[in-house]
């Protein structure tokens, strides 16, 4: 038995699609997409790991500013006059 013809290929795409629909097909082509990527990214991390120290550059380390400071929190003045407080005998 040799390699797959040409016509098996398209019934086996036939039944991918009537499986599982033309909608979920391009998002689990996407997924399997990211997947990959992430798996690439982690063989990297992991040739990198093995490396010496000394070969990777390292960037001098900038000083860090303290957090700005805040102003504290001054009294709120309100310049209208609650209903409550008005006396009606007043006018």
């Amino acid at each position: 038995m040799g390699a797959m013809s040409p016509w098996h290929w398209a019934i086996v795409a036939l039944v991918v699609v009537i499986l599982f629909g033309s909608k979920k097909l391009p998002d689990a082509a996407r997924g399997l997409g990211r997947s990959l990527r992430i798996f690439k990214s982690e063989v990297k991390e992991m040739q990198n790991d093995g490396a010496p120290a000394a070969a990777a550059p390292t960037a001098p380390a900038a000083p860090v500013a303290p957090p700005a400071q805040l102003p504290a929190a001054a009294a709120v003045v309100d310049q209208a006059t609650p209903a409550a407080q008005i006396d009606p005998r007043a006018s």
